[in-house]
């Protein structure tokens, strides 16, 4: 066992321009801005977890690998909304990875963000 007990805090996600991201999470999701420096921005995710939006860029060590290779997964309340806001988005040019579905855990669709990083939206499956 740790003698430290960390907290998790942040998602990181390696971007191309982290004022352009932080932008299209603003206006898709309605993250609150919470710092924004010349090649890192960082929103709110609820709680106290922070999305962390860093040019790759300006990364050390070097970013190595593509984007896609995680998601990031926000739930709604039932598979109406998923619909609507797909629709929503779709309509603004987002791109859509997978159209709505039921998968085994809920109603789902997954939309790709300007970097590629998947951004999955769902509504629980009943228990």
């Amino acid at each position: 066992m740790p003698k430290v007990s960390p907290k998790f805090s942040h998602v990181i996600l390696y971007v191309r321009d982290a004022h352009a991201s932080a932008e299209f999470y603003v206006q898709r999701l309605g993250l609150p801005k919470i710092e924004i420096h010349p090649a890192f921005a960082m929103l709110g995710l609820g709680g106290e977890v922070m999305l962390g939006l860093w040019q790759k860029d300006e990364v050390h060590p070097k970013v190595t690998v593509p984007a896609g290779g995680s998601e990031l997964d926000f739930t709604l309340t039932d598979d109406a909304e998923v619909d609507k806001m797909h629709k929503d988005w779709e309509k603004d040019g987002v791109e859509i990875a997978e159209k709505p579905r039921k998968l085994d855990f809920g109603y789902a669709f997954t939309a790709l963000d300007p970097d590629g990083n998947r951004i999955r939206v769902f509504a629980p499956a009943a228990r």
